[in-house]
């Protein structure tokens, strides 16, 4: 398989993954408007070239958006169409923002679980439990927290989530999720508390995560992360992973 293969398998993935129940077709565009945090379930996914002209559907879909109370955002991959929309929007104003690097490890064989520190041991999550705490965890405000527990409810893709807690409270220290579709999986919400990193707890979750989805039947790891989230980035380049391509967001004035 190429690499341009593989990259768009995981791009169709993780469209597939972050699928939220507020979405619908609009003349090519993906357009997603649900209330949670993750700008990928609340923005325009710019699949095909359509029929309409832009500033048509710019307007349909404004109105979408602003019936749902959230801002309009588009999502620019290398996938967009057609090629030229980026540069479409940035000269009618739009602004670009949230540089993100998609990252993959195309071979997950020689992954191996790191061991857990002293006094911690994992705690399954179901869809609720695990919203509330990464929300918690980030400071989300409850409608984000049940959009997110909703999302990952009624996911097309089933997910798997884990958190590592302290065995004498069972306070979480840091907690992650993935969702395998076919050979490919993918890593999502992976969030360690501010006071507890730089323990190699985010190392950890993620080999463990991935070792239980290679069980499964997964081969290729897939991740997003901020373009200037060093930290994170180091964590997984020491797990294997290397940048496949970036995206970011057009967002209006008032978005």
């Amino acid at each position: 398989m190429s690499q341009t293969t593989l990259l768009s398998r995981i791009e169709d993935a993780g469209l597939n993954a972050s699928a939220p129940p507020q979405q619908r077709w609009m003349d090519g565009w993906l357009v997603r408007y649900s209330p949670g945090k993750a700008k990928r379930a609340r923005c325009i996914n710019a699949v095909a070239e359509g029929k309409l002209p832009l500033a048509d559907k710019l307007r349909l879909a404004q109105a979408l958006f602003d019936e749902a109370g959230l801002p309009m955002v588009i999502r620019i991959t290398p996938f967009t169409q057609p090629a030229t929309l980026d540069a479409e929007l940035q000269a009618m104003g739009l602004a670009s923002l949230d540089d993100t690097r998609v990252m993959a490890c195309p071979e997950l064989t020689a992954m191996r679980p790191l061991p857990l520190p002293a006094g911690t041991r994992w705690q399954p999550m179901d869809a609720h439990a695990f919203a509330e705490a990464v929300g918690g965890l980030r400071g989300s405000p409850p409608l984000q927290r049940h959009a997110h527990a909703e999302r990952l409810r009624l996911s097309p893709v089933p997910f798997q989530a884990f958190g590592i807690v302290r065995e004498d409270d069972d306070a979480l220290l840091a907690c992650g999720q993935f969702a395998r579709e076919a050979d490919l999986v993918g890593l999502y919400d992976v969030f360690t508390a501010p006071e507890h990193r730089g323990r190699g707890l985010a190392a950890c979750l993620c080999s463990y995560l991935l070792v239980q989805a290679r069980a499964e039947g997964a081969r290729t790891g897939y991740l997003q992360v901020e373009g200037d989230n060093t930290a994170a980035r180091r964590v997984y380049h020491r797990l294997g992973f290397s940048d496949g391509y970036s995206y970011h967001y057009r967002v209006t004035a008032q978005g």
